[in-house]
């Protein structure tokens, strides 16, 4: 009506257009207000809706939370499963209560592998390759033994690799004793890589540094292998037997776990850990290899001969005896152990000898391709260097280098003197034989360390101190021009040894026979003519 009343004045007045389409366009315009208003509270109730729906099945699922809290079981007591809820979460991202330790360790993602550390240094430990005591531990494409990582790491000194590398703060060796890491008990290596005779890069570290890492753990490592080797049944028989015997008294040596064997004109030695039957289980050790008992009697032969019980003899007595008493057991033809695995690995491992040659410990150890010995890479002379290992080519020790190459590099005999006039370079492989031979022979490492250390008043006696270690260090370090110089410093030991010790008889004769040994040692080696020997000494 108000807009019809002022269309009739403006009409009237003559100054307004009438346009017939002009009220049905205003009418839509109104219509389409009111719609997108309609609309727009209809909008605003559904948000309203949708807010309160959320509002409430967050509330719910308060109450559900609070509710399961209330019903969750103490740790005394076995929770039902129905009351349980399984809520997924990352494996990477477990909470820690105040107090509990990160034992990522035992993480999912962490099964196989584990971030180790070492001083500065970072890798990562393969779980499996340390069961096979293979080389486990990999830094930038680079593969290390754990006393390896140890030395990479700046660590070497302590020679405690167990102590020395760390996974997330706790020590290898704690990680080991709870189970969660395995080891191989005999972490025995086969070398294979041809060696030059005498590396330019020989490693300045003494030789009775070369205890292994895990000697600290020696006992604990010789247990788990002794576990390995016998059955538990088979053990207690042995005992059994072992224990009958010692009450008759009529076998003191019992008791021993090794014995000296003889068969016509061979002779050896028989280990009870290793032994198995006449077939199984190379348990006689003679200077050239490890031989079952069928081996030692009969060589090569395949056919199993019952005579090998009464052909081997032990203290004049037939080996039968000590089957007879349970000493030694013969193990079942189902047995699945090491000894009587038929398989060929199985069977080369026991080729070799299980401690080193040299410091008789176990350990990460090499082994010569030409005869039973084993050795730490830092016992053997001249050490063994990570670098040349993992070649496919045989590798001998410097024992038998020595014994194969003496014939052509000494075709005829030599004076005691010109032996010595010798330049040291040319025959260094003597030089470290003649050394291996000493450490070898001292058992109880009396001329090994420095003396000036842990014996007291030596210093004011003894007015030129050496050492075997010293004599090893002079001659990587090439400050011997001559055998002689070489020579006079291992005989000055000898020297030492008998002027401290004039009122010890045990430690002067000691000192004798570590002498006498190195003196018929260095005559064969070099050759020497025995006319001359006696008047060479006495120059």
């Amino acid at each position: 009506v108000a807009w019809f009343a002022k269309f009739c004045l403006q009409s009237r007045a003559g100054s307004f257009t009438f346009n017939e389409k002009l009220p049905k366009k205003v009418e839509e315009d109104k219509k389409q207000k009111a719609s997108a208003e309609a609309e727009e509270e209809e909008e605003k109730e559904e948000e309203k809706e949708e807010e309160e729906k959320t509002r409430r099945k967050n509330s719910k699922q308060k109450e559900r939370s609070e509710s399961a809290e209330e019903e969750q079981p103490s740790t005394s007591t076995q929770s039902n499963p129905s009351q349980k809820r399984k809520v997924q979460r990352p494996t990477h991202c477990l909470r820690f209560r105040k107090g509990e330790k990160d034992d990522i360790w035992t993480w999912p993602i962490y099964k196989t592998q584990l971030p180790v550390t070492c001083g500065d240094k970072e890798g990562i430990l393969i779980r499996n390759k340390l069961a096979k005591g293979e080389r486990c531990i990999a830094v930038q494409g680079r593969w290390f033994t754990p006393s390896g990582f140890e030395e990479f790491g700046g660590k070497k000194s302590s020679r405690k690799w167990k102590c020395s590398i760390r996974c997330s703060g706790t020590n290898l060796g704690e990680l080991i004793q709870e189970g969660h890491l395995i080891t191989s008990p005999d972490f025995k290596r086969r070398k294979s890589a041809q060696r030059a005779l005498f590396p330019s890069n020989q490693s300045r570290v003494s030789i009775t540094q070369s205890e292994e890492d895990d000697d600290d753990d020696k006992d604990e490592v010789e247990e788990e292998a002794e576990q390995e080797r016998e059955e538990g049944e088979r053990e207690e028989q042995a005992k059994t037997a072992e224990g009958g015997s010692n009450k008759g008294g009529s076998h003191g040596a019992v008791k021993k776990s090794v014995f000296k064997v003889t068969c016509e004109n061979i002779n050896g030695t028989l280990y009870k850990h290793r032994f198995a039957s006449g077939l199984c289980g190379k348990s006689i050790r003679t200077d050239q290899r490890w031989m079952t008992p069928v081996e030692f009697v009969k060589g090569e032969s395949a056919l199993e001969d019952p005579s090998w019980k009464k052909d081997i003899q032990w203290d004049g007595k037939p080996l039968s005896l000590l089957i007879e008493s349970k000493i030694l057991v013969i193990h079942s033809l189902l047995c699945k152990c090491n000894l009587c695995s038929s398989t060929a690995n199985d069977r080369h491992d026991q080729d070799n000898d299980d401690d080193c040659f040299i410091c008789r410990s176990q350990g990460s150890l090499i082994c010569c391709d030409k005869c039973p010995r084993s050795f730490h890479q830092r016992c053997h002379l001249p050490n063994v260097d990570d670098a040349i290992l993992g070649d496919d080519f045989p590798w001998m020790c410097t024992f038998c280098v020595q014994r194969i190459s003496q014939p052509w590099r000494y075709p005829k005999k030599i004076t005691y003197q010109e032996a010595l006039t010798c330049r040291i370079s040319d025959h260094l492989l003597e030089c470290q034989y003649l050394l291996l031979c000493l450490y070898q022979a001292d058992e109880d490492y009396i001329f090994v360390k420095d003396p000036c250390i842990n014996v007291r008043n030596y210093i004011s006696v003894i007015k030129t101190p050496i050492w075997l270690d010293r004599v090893v260090e002079k001659l990587q370090q090439n400050l011997y021009q001559s055998v002689q110089h070489f020579e006079s410093d291992v005989q000055l030991i000898f020297t030492n040894c008998a002027t401290f010790n004039r009122d010890n008889a045990e430690f002067r004769g000691m000192g004798e026979r570590l002498k006498d040994l190195f003196e018929r040692e260095f005559k064969s080696t070099f050759s020497i003519q025995l006319q001359h020997s006696t008047a060479s000494n006495s120059q």
